[in-house]
């Protein structure tokens, strides 16, 4: 699609898109960041991925082993 587009009007759907970006709130990373840590730290008691799964909740754990004789 962008091919079929001159350059004229790739200009203009770039400088509509800065428009609309310029138009979003800002917030300084040293405030948001806190507020990202803050988050992840209160969440992290339900984290699977930090705590684990218990073996009776795991849908992924071995039904029975393979024997060979």
């Amino acid at each position: 699609m962008a091919q079929e587009l001159s350059e004229k009007e790739l200009l203009r759907m770039e400088v509509e898109q800065l428009k609309k970006e310029v138009r979003n709130p800002r917030a300084p990373i040293s405030k948001t960041g806190k507020e990202i840590k803050d988050y992840v730290e209160a969440q992290a008691g339900n984290d699977p991925l930090l705590k684990g799964i218990p073996e009776d909740k795991n849908p992924f754990k071995e039904k029975g082993a393979c024997m060979i004789s």
